[in-house]
């Protein structure tokens, strides 16, 4: 009995394996398969022919925007400085003619500075609005955006603006014609009504003064109605002199022109003095006096001190000379008459005589003689 392991041995042994059958193979999928994909090329294609087609309009809007805007900033700059150069040139003639015999009748150098400063000031402000608004509404117009509902609602809302703030635009714009026709300026001496003073500073809104007691007066511009300048020009100091009316006029008239001519030479009166010191004349004639006018031009806001310099050497040369003014000390008068010495003795009384009937009347009555009965 063969044993089947010695048989197989010397030839191959096959072994037969059942045929498994393999799955379809599944094909990989496209994009033009696929919904999104789809919808996502054709927005890319759309947006790339956007694009290609209006790229030539953008770049022309944005180079017309930054032309505008670079013109817009050139113009105010040049705008700006030549405003500077026109105030700093302002500021050079007022500082020129200061400390000359013609920087009196002009202004002083601070009041020039202050002005130019604040015209230009203003003159800059109204240039960059001006620009720079016109620029903005280039380039609103050049976005293609309609103006016009802008415009309105701007018109409506300066409307109310300019309602609700009413006082202020007075302020504002009474202080800017103020200033650009040199009403006053800084130590100036004004009467504006309200207040009166000396003006230390000057504003587009408010004026500063200081009043003679050194208070500061606030005075708003739009509340100034009328403005007395004290300062501007010349001045006259004006004195009014009483004294007898049996005086020499012409020995006053000499006296005057002597005290004039000795003033005019003295500092710092000769610098104060603008004109000769004139006698007016006779202002007023009463029975017991006479008052004599004497005026002279001065320097602006120098009158005051001129008028009491004035007074003081006409008293000291009017005593000097015997010429009496009403309310000083009298003197004596050898014309009058003297006085009567019985106008000071009393008139006789009738009851200086104790006979007499008035005398007799005003005697007490004696009391009754006899008894007095008492309880």
């Amino acid at each position: 009995m063969s044993c089947p392991h010695h048989r197989s041995a010397g030839r191959p042994l096959h072994l037969e394996v059942p045929a498994v059958p393999l799955p379809a193979a599944t094909p990989f999928p496209l994009a033009s398969d696929i919904p999104d994909a789809a919808e996502a090329q054709q927005s890319v294609t759309n947006a790339a022919s956007f694009i290609e087609e209006n790229w030539a309009t953008w770049l022309s809007i944005g180079l017309r925007i930054l032309l505008i805007i670079v013109i817009a900033a050139a113009l105010r700059s040049v705008v700006r400085k030549a405003l500077t150069k026109l105030i700093t040139r302002m500021n050079t003639s007022a500082e020129a003619v200061e400390g000359t015999a013609l920087g009196g009748l002009l202004v002083n150098a601070e009041r020039r500075r202050q002005r130019s400063e604040a015209i230009g000031s203003v003159l800059r402000s109204v240039a960059s609005f001006l620009i720079l608004g016109t620029a903005a509404l280039m380039v609103l117009a050049a976005l293609k955006i309609d103006l016009a509902p802008l415009l309105a609602s701007a018109g409506v809302a300066g409307v109310a603006i300019g309602f609700g703030a009413r006082n202020l635009v007075t302020d504002f714009l009474s202080g800017v014609f103020m200033i650009m026709e040199d009403q006053y300026g800084v130590g100036d001496k004004i009467d504006a009504g309200v207040a009166s003073g000396e003006v230390i500073e000057v504003g587009l809104r408010v004026t500063k003064l200081r009043g003679d007691n050194g208070e500061i007066w606030y005075v708003r511009n739009g509340e100034i109605k009328r403005i007395g300048n004290l300062s501007q020009g010349w001045a006259t100091a004006g004195v009014a002199v009483q004294v007898k009316p049996t005086e020499n006029l012409t020995r006053i008239r000499e006296v005057v022109r002597e005290v004039a001519t000795a003033l005019a030479k003295e500092t710092p009166w000769d610098e104060r003095l603008w004109g000769p010191v004139e006698v007016l004349g006779l202002d007023e004639v009463l029975l017991a006096s006479m008052t004599v006018k004497v005026s002279a031009k001065t320097m602006p806001g120098q009158q005051f001190a001129v008028e009491r310099e004035l007074r003081w050497r006409i008293k000291e040369a009017f005593d000097a000379a015997g010429i009496r003014i009403i309310g000083g000390a009298p003197a004596a008068d050898d014309d009058e008459a003297p006085a009567d010495p019985s106008s000071a003795v009393a008139a006789p009384s009738a009851l200086a005589n104790p006979a007499s009937p008035q005398s007799m009347a005003t005697t007490p009555i004696p009391p009754p003689a006899g008894p007095r009965i008492t309880k």
